[in-house]
């Protein structure tokens, strides 16, 4: 029973670190700015621009910013662009594209700080694109083709009737407090994804899961260490998995090259965490979610792939 609580006591730490000091700081300066950005009209103009080509992709021309925020800022940052499309009407299969797109694709907030371990940055940059987009497609035009037509055919921003008579520091002031409303939503869900991971440490899963798929990652070129970074990204979350794979890089036990591999299924959002972070915009996110994550596995497998076939 000790072992248990301090278990408890240890992922409670870690969540309440991961929520409080990376996501919180990170949501609310960028949703403080997409507020200003939605309510001076940017927003509506960057997305006319990109609309026509975005658009073939099943993607409404805002999903230029989640995807953006995603591989310039952090895993969390597309939020902000994601509630903004919660409540401006579009349509819930554009939602399902968008967050396809972004669940395929490369987060700043790891790839950036695993570059100085060797991380090819440009790789990471081109497979991003073509496994995002093509989650994009197969989600709107497959998976999601059934979703519920209640939102605007066409792509449009709503803009509350005082916003461009509120003062820049007032709006700033309410995008971080829809910021910190939506972190405190997702730290449920952050305690309980870390709890999964140390529990199965514990009980010695990861060790199993080594010795049983080791001959299978031999076939790719993945060492048998890999089951641990993969296992804590896909339970605990990006930020989680990048500790863990820099300190078995600090140790040797994976190389360089080995890195570059295996980045294609490691490095994007789509992990218990990610999902339950990015889904926290609303309603309307969450009822798409399936869809979204089918087309995002697609995605990550080519991404994959090709990751496989570059090194």
């Amino acid at each position: 029973m000790d072992e248990a609580v301090k278990i408890i006591l240890m992922s409670g730490k870690s969540g309440l670190d991961l929520a409080l000091y990376t996501l919180l700081p990170v949501l609310v300066v960028m949703m403080a700015l997409m507020k200003v950005v939605e309510a001076r009209g940017i927003l509506a103009l960057v997305a006319r621009i990109v609309q026509p080509v975005l658009r073939v992709f099943g993607v409404p021309g805002a999903g230029a910013f989640a995807m953006l925020q995603l591989l310039l800022v952090s895993f969390a940052a597309p939020l902000a662009t994601l509630n903004i499309m919660e409540r401006d009407g579009t349509a819930r299969r554009r939602i399902a594209a968008t967050l396809a797109m972004v669940f395929t694709m490369s987060q700043a907030n790891v790839v950036f700080p695993m570059a100085a371990a060797g991380l090819n940055v440009g790789a990471i940059m081109l497979t991003s694109l073509l496994g995002g987009l093509t989650a994009a497609a197969l989600t709107y035009y497959l998976f999601a083709r059934s979703a519920p037509e209640d939102g605007a055919a066409e792509d449009h921003f709503v803009t509350a009737p005082d916003a461009k008579k509120s003062t820049t520091l007032n709006l700033m002031i309410v995008g971080g407090q829809e910021a910190v409303q939506v972190i405190l939503g997702a730290i449920p869900m952050l305690i309980l994804a870390i709890f999964l991971v140390n529990v199965l440490k514990v009980t010695g899963a990861i060790a199993l899961l080594e010795k049983g798929l080791a001959p299978l990652f031999a076939l790719i070129g993945f060492p048998a260490v890999a089951v641990l970074p993969l296992a804590t990204k896909y339970l605990a979350g990006g930020t989680a998995m990048m500790g863990v794979t820099l300190n078995l890089i600090k140790e040797g036990a994976i190389s360089t090259v080995e890195l570059n591999r295996m980045a294609g299924f490691l490095t994007n959002p789509c992990d218990i965490v990610g999902v339950a972070v990015l889904i926290s915009a609303g309603a309307r996110c969450r009822s798409v979610v399936r869809p979204a994550i089918a087309g995002a596995a697609v995605g990550i497998l080519l991404r994959g792939v090709l990751h496989l076939l570059l090194f």
